[in-house]
């Protein structure tokens, strides 16, 4: 029997890239599939088109899968309580949500508008917020739910250029971590994937010299969407139950778990700290435990190269 035989999968920005390998996965895995994409640029703020949701659902249906498409956006929570309903009309019910949908607003933060804020915390933070807000009652009262959401080594790690996204990725990892706390009485579980993969994101980054195309290169051959796609994907499947509440990464053929803020260093004064002490004894002795600026390298790539799906 498929991973995903009787299960009914939303995929959120499934018409191109990570999403639409997960959508595409996902129908071959025996999950019906709606394959939710607004159709609109890297950058967000056009009209979109349903097009690329419905060729991905036409493709899953030539294969043989069951697959409806939706054009709205999920910066819009009607419109995702939309997607719920169209699930159930068509084929249920629902049973996972696999949320990559995304835009980018890259600039240096010094130079950052309200907008380019506020459009990819919409998308990102709010999107997120609303595909779970949607369904977390339907997976509570069924006791099965499963959450596939988009957190970015741009906000695990940092990224120069992109405070918006970073910091919305960083809002999705604490949002997943404490949906799985919160669902797990009622077997609703939440991951968080932090994906590096060659889609239109990754090349909308400025190859700043000979090297970085090089690598560019390399990422487009070795570094596909479809292998972020399948951890995405298994992770959603019921043999995946048990795991809740974790962040991965996915590069090429390598699959990370990465760490989670937990407290490495503690100092202690009982007659209280003043700021002259802070300054001489608490940071001095916390210093060789602080974490350097520069961006540590991804497995798989050797280099620390912008890494953004999702």
């Amino acid at each position: 029997m498929a991973a995903l035989s009787g299960k009914v999968v939303l995929v959120t920005g499934g018409g191109n890239g990570i999403g639409r390998d997960c959508a595409l996965i996902a129908a071959q895995e025996g999950a019906k599939v709606v394959v939710n994409d607004l159709g609109g640029g890297l950058a967000g703020g056009d009209e979109g088109s349903a097009g690329p949701a419905e060729q991905v659902a036409q493709e899953i249906r030539a294969a043989g899968g069951e697959a409806v498409s939706n054009s709205d956006s999920v910066t819009d929570l009607d419109a995702v309580y939309g997607m719920v309903e169209q699930a159930k009309k068509e084929f249920g019910g629902l049973h996972a949500v696999i949320n990559p949908a995304g835009i980018l607003r890259d600039v240096m933060f010094h130079k950052m508008t309200e907008a380019e804020w506020d459009s990819v915390i919409a998308v990102h933070m709010r999107g997120s917020f609303n595909v779970a807000r949607a369904t977390i009652e339907l997976f509570r009262e069924q006791n099965d739910g499963a959450y596939m959401f988009f957190t970015s080594t741009s906000g695990l790690l940092g990224n120069i250029g992109q405070a918006n996204y970073g910091a919305a990725k960083m809002g999705i990892a604490g949002l997943s971590r404490i949906i799985a706390m919160e669902g797990a009485r009622n077997n609703v579980r939440s991951n968080c994937l932090a994906p590096v993969a060659w889609t239109r994101m990754t090349q909308s980054v400025p190859v700043k010299d000979e090297a970085a195309a090089a690598r560019r290169a390399v990422m487009a051959e070795k570094i596909r969407a479809d292998q972020p796609a399948r951890l995405s994907v298994a992770l959603v499947t019921p043999a995946a139950a048990h795991i809740s509440g974790q962040v991965f990464g996915a590069s090429g053929e390598t699959i990370t778990l990465y760490s989670q803020p937990r407290p490495i260093a503690t100092e202690t004064k009982e007659s209280g700290w003043s700021v002259d002490t802070i300054l001489s004894e608490a940071m001095p002795a916390m210093a060789d435990k602080f974490f350097p600026l520069s961006r540590p390298a991804l497995a798989s790539q050797g280099a620390a190269e912008p890494a953004k799906a999702g």
